[in-house]
């Protein structure tokens, strides 16, 4: 089943994602900022009044900041109202899933140009207490309440992966050297050195020179957070936000020459508890809405060329690439390993550097894998632009898996 009529991105925008830009700004101002770009970005301009309805992905300001009712607060911000503005609130894909709101709200004919937009202020709170907060995305009564976070149920999610499908660690730190060095290319990304850069400055610190970036991984600075991760398998915390701007196809040709069509969309969930799934190294969700997507864009996994995916820790992107089609399960890490994913291999993945290296503000994090697509889609991408792609794909995991949205895009 397709849209009732076409979708496309027009503009998009981004901060910079990090803490330490952004100490002394609060969630609105950054969401302002991000806005202002989407809409500086649209080749034939557009203003305020084109913009008919927000939806906003946002997890918990409620809190980080102490604020709720976040949508009618943006809107208010950026002079909007009193138009419609909704909050979405579905853990890491809130952005995601707001993504997929805005296209079936102007598919349906209910609004011909609509913004989108993702936001998260994390460190207003210390990294313990964001630890708590981002486990009210987990089930409270037997994850949580068994002394779960996210890092132990990734690292749970890694070694059944280990013993099912002879996965390793060492391919897991490919990830986080390729994702680095991709971020090193994205001047929006938290973290902007090579592993091998990072290495030589923290061993000075400790009296150690290491040989190479594996070296380092294995080393005790790279200390163990939940076996089998260790810290640079997981991303950051990071404040920040995004916006796109999308609008049916007859629409965006007034507005540019160059929109980056929307070709498929899909959502599905999950059982919020690992426990109660029969494969912990699959997720299921991520399965069923992109086999919806593929669908509705009338393309299979083989037809992507470039591909922005959740590696919140770098086991979500071995699952990613399996889940999505890329590659056979068990082959995702070995894939990463031998160059697949890299930015001139077969399936360039997270050229931005994935979540893992631009960081994951959570609730902006689906918007932009969206701006990233626009980006590379429209050849904007500058040094991480990946050479002929058509076709791209964003894939935005709320939590362990409970809730995933998938987009497909085409020039």
């Amino acid at each position: 089943m397709g849209l009732s009529r076409g979708v496309a991105v027009i503009g998009g925008g981004m901060t910079r994602f990090h803490h330490r830009f952004h100490q002394d700004k609060t969630s609105r101002e950054l969401f302002v900022e991000a806005a202002a770009e989407a809409m500086d970005s649209v080749d034939n301009g557009i203003t305020l009044d084109d913009v008919e309805a927000l939806y906003v992905g946002n997890f918990s300001n409620d809190a980080f900041e102490k604020q709720a009712h976040t949508g009618a607060l943006m809107a208010d911000w950026l002079g909007l109202a009193p138009r419609a503005a909704t909050r979405i609130e579905d853990a890491c894909a809130s952005s995601g899933v707001a993504v997929n709101v805005g296209v079936l709200a102007v598919a349906s004919g209910a609004y011909d140009l609509v913004m989108v937009g993702g936001v998260e202020k994390m460190r207003t709170l210390s990294t313990d207490e964001v630890t708590d907060t981002l486990a009210m995305a987990a089930d409270a009564y037997f994850e949580v309440g068994a002394g779960f976070t996210f890092p132990g149920l990734y690292a749970a999610i890694a070694s059944a992966h280990f013993a099912k499908h002879g996965s390793s660690w060492e391919q897991l730190g490919a990830i986080t050297i390729k994702n680095h060095h991709n971020g090193t290319l994205n001047p929006k990304a938290h973290y902007q050195a090579e592993i091998i850069d990072t290495a030589a400055r923290l061993g000075e610190r400790q009296g150690m020179i290491f040989e190479d970036e594996m070296e380092f991984l294995r080393s005790d600075i790279n200390a163990v957070v939940a076996h089998p991760l260790r810290l640079f398998d997981c991303c950051p915390i990071s404040d920040g936000a995004s916006v796109v701007i999308l609008a049916s196809e007859k629409v965006a040709k007034r507005f540019t020459d160059t929109p980056v069509h929307i070709r498929g969309i899909g959502q599905a969930s999950d059982t919020m508890a690992l426990h109660d799934r029969s494969d912990i190294t699959t997720l299921t969700a991520t399965k069923l809405a992109a086999e919806q997507a593929y669908k509705m864009a009338g393309v299979g996994a083989p037809d992507i060329d470039v591909a922005d995916v959740h590696d919140c820790f770098t086991i979500a992107e071995v699952l990613a690439t399996e889940d999505l089609g890329f590659f056979a399960k068990g082959e995702g890490g070995k894939a990463a390993a031998e160059g697949w994913t890299a930015l001139d291999g077969e399936k360039p993945i997270n050229p931005d550097g994935g979540l893992k290296a631009k960081g994951h503000p959570v609730g902006a994090t689906g918007v932009a894998m969206v701006y990233e697509m626009y980006k590379q889609l429209r050849g904007e991408a500058g040094e991480r632009q990946v050479a002929n792609a058509y076709l791209g794909l964003a894939q935005n995991v709320g939590a362990s898996g409970a809730t995933v949205s998938v987009q497909v895009f085409g020039r």
